[in-house]
């Protein structure tokens, strides 16, 4: 049974948030003026954390147009972290069926990679593996280790979609292609250190790194790989993935 306080806390948010407070004491708060303070200065905190959060987004379709879908985004799905650098999960899902946003096929994952790079930011700390590394492993206990995939990395495939180009290209404020190709993208975001970096990845790395996310051995993960993307460059993929820190350590 809830206590007295929590009832009235769950009644207090219900209230926020447009839902029916059951709760009397909260009821009796809604005809004050302050309570509709109030609730504006909540909903303007959450917009502004999603503001921060999708700065790509916000680039792309405009501050007014953004803090309007944020505003419903809000309605629907109130924090349920108290650290508001966390806020947001959801909102490219709600992106992606938000009828304003129909003719914007790509704004959904351009807000994913938006996320990803708040993910990767606020991950924990790790060493990453590095070319020596690998090379000094035996080949025979190489094929059967796994690579431990480095904690603040996200990656993602793409398809039908230059999500990527776009993100990066507004993300470092340049302009987007004009030659743009309008087919499947794969992208890489990982802190290594203390910055977050990104790359784009081809189908058959992303298939690599799924793989090794799913502790399949170094031999396992090549052939995932191979099957997704025949012609890859496995020792280029790799090497690529290596250099930009995309690996923690080595598991035998």
């Amino acid at each position: 049974m809830r206590t007295t306080s929590a009832s009235f806390q769950d009644a207090f948010v219900d209230a926020l948030y447009g839902r029916e407070p059951q709760d009397s004491r909260v009821v009796a708060l809604l005809d004050q003026p302050g309570f509709a303070v109030y609730r504006n200065t909540v909903f303007q905190g959450c917009v502004d954390a999603l503001a921060a959060n999708f700065p790509v987004v916000v680039r792309l379709v405009g501050s007014d147009w953004f803090r309007a879908a944020a505003t419903e985004y809000v309605a629907l799905s109130p924090p349920t972290d108290t650290r508001l650098l966390c806020y947001g999960q959801t909102f490219p899902d709600f992106l992606a069926v938000f009828e304003p946003a129909r003719s914007l096929s790509y704004l959904a994952d351009v807000a994913r990679l938006d996320y990803f790079w708040l993910e990767a930011h606020a991950a924990l700390d790790a060493g990453h593996v590095t070319v020596t590394d690998l090379t000094a492993y035996p080949p025979q206990r190489l094929e059967k280790a796994t690579l431990r995939v480095h904690p603040s990395a996200r990656w993602r495939w793409f398809t039908d979609q230059p999500a990527y180009t776009i993100w990066r290209a507004n993300r470092e404020h340049v302009d987007v292609p004009d030659d743009l190709v309008w087919a499947g993208e794969g992208a890489l975001l990982v802190r290594p250190l203390s910055q977050v970096v990104w790359q784009p990845l081809s189908i058959g790395a992303c298939a690599f790194l799924d793989a090794c996310a799913a502790e399949r051995d170094f031999e396992g993960a090549a052939k995932w790989a191979l099957e997704r993307e025949p012609d890859i460059d496995l020792s280029q993929c790799v090497s690529s993935l290596l250099a930009v820190g995309a690996f923690a350590g080595i598991k035998d």
